[in-house]
């Protein structure tokens, strides 16, 4: 007869959770069949929504030391962050984030990296938070429905193996997860690292000061670009997805006309954020 303190010589101490351990005890011959499609740790987009919204508030929950191990990696081996993805799907059932803890560190790098750029800006603290909600709501957020909602779109109609059309498809949330993995890179390179060259090279109108900014672009694109691959790469339901990768061509022939001929995109967006908060 079945005892449940048999189990007790069970480890609890690994760091990553088995499947095994946090379903409820199976006959042995269905002990290696997979769990019903409709069981309870299946929720629908609703629910999994609401209950990631829910925990924004609460701190004691979210793992920050383990998203502070995401932007580390984003930025120096972006490759290593999926593979924590997948193994997510195996154990919810969900490829997207279901703790909130890298979205309130994205947020403070928002609230820092501004404040940099205002200070260069020299808008003042009003300017500061028109810039930090022009940021936020349309850099962040607005461009990034925009995108996710693309790639998603288009994943899922033309990119979904045959094997697994009408079984699987990607989820809008995981699209938007790839998005701000993205966007983190960009964000550190474009409102934080070029800041240190703007006043000794790149507010310049030569050559030197052209090419310095435009290659912090050809940078921070290629980040987005290649994180953006690896994210949809992860997923085995969906195949050809180095069609990721061509937006780099054009971006290097766009940064190379560019350069040839000075037009310096740091300063113009320098300008164009002035106008925007303080014109």
């Amino acid at each position: 007869m079945y005892d449940p303190r048999d189990n007790r010589h069970i480890s609890v101490s690994s760091p990553t959770p088995s499947v095994a351990s946090t379903s409820s005890y199976r006959s042995p011959s269905s002990a290696f069949l997979p769990p019903p499609a409709n069981a309870k740790s299946c929720m629908s987009a609703a629910a999994k929504r609401w209950k990631y919204l829910r925990r924004l508030v609460h701190f004691r929950q979210m793992d920050f030391e383990f998203a502070f191990w995401q932007m580390f990696y984003l930025l120096a081996a972006p490759r290593q962050v999926y593979r924590n993805f997948a193994y997510r799907k195996q154990t919810k059932l969900q490829f997207a984030r279901d703790d909130p803890a890298f979205l309130v560190l994205l947020a403070g790098w928002l609230v820092v990296s501004s404040a940099f750029f205002s200070y260069e800006l020299g808008i003042g603290v009003g300017g500061y938070l028109k810039f930090l909600l022009y940021v936020i709501f349309v850099d962040c957020i607005g461009c990034g429905l925009v995108i996710a909602t693309a790639l998603w779109a288009v994943s899922n109609k033309y990119l979904l193996r045959p094997s697994v059309r009408g079984v699987d498809d990607v989820e809008w949330g995981f699209a938007f997860d790839v998005h701000l993995n993205a966007f983190f890179p960009v964000l550190v390179i474009l409102h934080f690292v070029q800041l240190f060259f703007w006043h000794a090279v790149i507010s310049g109108s030569g050559y030197a000061a052209a090419a310095l900014g435009n290659s912090m672009w050809v940078v921070a694109l290629g980040y987005y670009v290649y994180i953006t691959f690896l994210g949809y790469s992860s997923l085995k339901i969906l195949h050809k997805t180095t069609v990721f990768l061509y937006p780099v061509v054009p971006i290097a022939i766009f940064m190379l006309f560019a350069i040839l001929t000075k037009w310096n995109l740091t300063r113009n967006l320098m300008n164009f954020y002035h106008y925007r908060v303080a014109g």
